[in-house]
């Protein structure tokens, strides 16, 4: 059991370098990833934030969560496309024939996006703090956010894997994260829920980026997180584990 155990870490490290290989030879991809949500932020907090009433002094402070969010999306669509591409070129037909673990491969593409996601939230939040961002949150709260965004990041992940397995052209491994980015928009990571319709307010009290935003954001304040942490973490995990179910399905099913 050790043996098999050491050998499937073994194949996920190899797979894990190969990708994160292809991630550093061309650093567009999370570029690209950073530059979109740190444009959104540099326009709501200069241009939209004087108008917006948050019941905060500082508006950046109040709409990082929600740019991480769109940030981790963004960048989740790439496995999506990457998972696509090794399908068109037959690279899961190669390691059939070899001695591999199965899931590896996509074990592989699943931490490559876990860790270049980190990096892009890493300098998004850099970015924030010359802002003039800031945060009173403790050592254990920074533990807090970063596995909540994590969770966040395997949830969607695995998600992609699903489109990228699935998807008959390019275009549409692609288009996976737009309805995905197009959420935090229709929550309270923008503009607090009490100031929307009584309908979209409903949808947006009762959607998974909501509940994770405002636990974010009350543990960067130092506040008290409430059941908002609770709902979070059920929704990251329920995506999650339903999402990699249907991925393994997918997987036997086109490998």
């Amino acid at each position: 059991m050790e043996t098999v155990k050491n050998h499937f870490l073994g194949d996920i490290g190899v797979m894990l370098g190969s990708s994160m290989r292809h991630i550093t030879r061309s650093m567009d991809t999370i570029i690209t990833v950073t530059i979109m949500p740190i444009a959104f932020m540099l326009l709501f907090v200069y241009v939209f934030g004087g108008a917006i009433q948050t019941g905060t002094d500082d508006y950046v402070n109040y709409l990082l969560p929600g740019i991480l969010l769109i940030a981790i999306a963004t960048g989740t669509s790439y496995t999506a496309y990457r998972l696509f591409m090794d399908m068109q070129r037959g690279i899961f037909e190669r390691f059939k024939s070899m001695s591999i673990a199965r899931s590896a491969t996509l074990w592989g593409h699943v931490l490559t996006s876990l860790v270049s996601n980190a990096i892009s939230v890493a300098v998004i939040i850099l970015v924030a703090l010359v802002m003039g961002f800031r945060s009173s949150a403790g050592v254990l709260s920074w533990l807090a956010i970063a596995g909540i965004l994590a969770l966040f990041t395997l949830a969607l992940t695995w998600t992609a894997v699903i489109v990228g397995l699935s998807a008959k052209s390019v275009d549409g491994a692609s288009a996976f994260s737009y309805p995905i980015v197009f959420l935090p928009f229709i929550s309270s990571a923008f503009v607090p829920t009490e100031s929307m319709p009584p309908a979209v307010r409903a949808f947006a009290e009762n959607q998974p980026m909501t509940a994770i935003v405002d636990a974010i954001r009350a543990l960067l304040s130092g506040q008290t997180v409430g059941n908002d942490l609770w709902v979070a973490l059920a929704w990251c995990i329920g995506i999650m584990l339903v999402a990699y179910i249907f991925a393994m399905r997918a997987y036997k099913k086109r490998v």
